[in-house]
């Protein structure tokens, strides 16, 4: 189903233009949308459940479920459509209100049951660890090393145009190649998952709780849920007020971080489309050029995120200590962020140079282009830390004070999520004061990585492990 730009752009300029007031109702559904995000990841992931297979698995495994659900609605939308009366066309022109309705409700699916996934096999992580710091940062590095795999496959899965031979029966009269394809993409996706979920879950399995077991001691200092209820916002922000003091600065050095991942997760093939290659939305080929090359960018990254990821324990002891690593990542992801500055205005001289010369406006000279891929590829090292460190950190400083996995993990997820809430309002109002583009909210994003980097060395504690090594080495032990 896909929309012809040119038209599109012909529909939008028949809409006239509305006061600001009539645009901030619209907008405000973001606040509806993310308010509903938010209870889910912070009050939906800690649970106590005292099920005979496990406290985790019975979440993982309904997440599981969930997904097939939501990859079947998605791959078959444009099928369900037509069978329940859209008519047949692949124009963009052609209204299809119940294939759009099954879709929307499918992507919906998936990303509860993403969610829902991820922090229980967090947890679990953390459960079967048995406390052990070490083992929890490895655990989590081996859990940020295969989503890169995972974005590895589903980007070369994407770019092969001719997956859906694989699955002839994906072609139908209601969907074509590229329909096909899609679908094919969410036959092999939801194969792999299941596979995967199924193998974990023989070869790992997990003890039932006790619901006595499920509920840290109340002397322990940490509001929880009880027993049989979902928590409210009393137990949550009973968590947040009654938080030890390294899992409050977890959470600073976290939101820092995520205010400077989210300006270039959101506008990445943005910036290539528009600052490098100086090409604009619906205008020739130069943008789509942008984004294609900004895609074999972000497989870079993933391919950088994975192998990082398998060194992050042994890049923590060359560097001193997990915190020493996550301060430093910072720093290595606020070079990164400003050296967007750079190679903007380096692809943006040699375009004035080459028009000046009374050439048509070319693409990128090679050396920008290998400057921007190479950019990619060295936030995969931060993004690898990103992706681990935090969670470990949160699993270690729970287990130590005795508060639930599920509950940390969860209010270590407020910390991603009002950082999104907070760019997405303020990027382009942001952006808008210095003229348009990308970049403002990219130099905002250096800052905040260079304050995280700074938080990051100064106030985290240094693990026990860490500490009794450092005594250990100053007492001559290793001589």
């Amino acid at each position: 189903m896909e929309v012809d730009g040119s038209k599109l752009n012909t529909v939008e300029s028949a809409q006239p233009q509305e006061p600001l007031r009539k645009l901030i109702p619209i907008a405000a559904i973001a606040a509806g949308v993310q308010f509903g995000w938010a209870l889910q990841l912070s009050l939906l992931t800690p649970d106590n459940c005292s099920s005979r297979f496990g406290r985790r698995r019975p979440f993982i495994a309904a997440g599981t479920a969930l997904v097939a659900v939501a990859v079947f609605l998605i791959g078959f939308a444009a099928d369900i459509g037509h069978a329940s009366g859209d008519p047949l066309g692949n124009d963009g022109k052609t209204p299809k209100p119940r294939a759009i309705a099954v879709f929307v409700v499918g992507f919906w699916i998936l990303d509860v049951a993403n969610n829902m996934l991820q922090g229980p096999c967090r947890a679990l992580l953390a459960d079967l660890s048995g406390g052990n710091g070490q083992k929890m940062r490895v655990a989590n590095s081996f859990f940020s090393f295969f989503m890169a795999v995972g974005n590895v496959l589903g980007y070369a899965a994407g770019s092969y145009t001719h997956l859906y031979k694989i699955f002839p029966f994906t072609k139908t009269i209601a969907c074509d190649v590229y329909c096909a394809n899609l679908k094919s993409c969410f036959f092999l996706s939801i194969f792999l998952l299941l596979t995967l979920t199924i193998l974990a879950f023989i070869i790992v399995p997990e003890k039932a709780t006790a619901p006595s077991q499920t509920v840290p001691p109340e002397n322990s200092g940490h509001v929880v849920a009880k027993k049989g209820k979902i928590p409210v916002f009393g137990e949550l922000f009973g968590a947040l007020k009654d938080l030890p003091k390294p899992m409050r600065i977890l959470l600073v050095v976290t939101c820092l971080n995520w205010i400077a991942w989210f300006p270039f997760l959101l506008f990445d093939t943005d910036w290539m489309g528009k600052e490098v290659y100086g090409g604009k939305v619906g205008e020739g080929k130069l943008y789509d050029h942008g984004v294609r090359a900004g895609a074999l960018g972000l497989m870079l990254s993933a391919v950088v995120l994975g192998c990082t990821s398998l060194a992050l324990e042994l890049l923590a002891r060359g560097l001193g200590g997990v915190k020493r690593l996550w301060g430093i990542a910072n720093f290595l992801l606020a070079v990164c962020l400003a050296m967007t500055v750079l190679i903007t205005k380096m692809a943006q001289s040699t375009r004035r140079h080459a028009i000046h010369s009374g050439h048509a406006k070319p693409p990128p000279v090679t050396g920008v282009k290998i400057g921007a891929l190479a950019l990619f590829a060295v936030l995969g090292i931060p993004q690898a830390v990103t992706f681990s460190i935090p969670f470990a950190l949160a699993s270690i400083f729970s287990s130590n004070s005795g508060a639930g996995q599920g509950l940390s993990l969860g209010v270590l997820n407020l910390a991603i999520v009002i950082p999104q809430m907070v760019v997405s309002v303020l990027s382009g109002p942001w952006d808008d004061m210095f003229g348009g583009g990308n970049l403002p909210a990219f130099v905002v994003g250096a800052v905040a990585a260079a304050a995280s980097g700074i938080f990051a060395l100064t106030m985290l504690p240094s693990l026990p492990s860490e500490v009794s090594s450092a005594k250990a080495m100053n007492a001559g032990g290793f001589h």
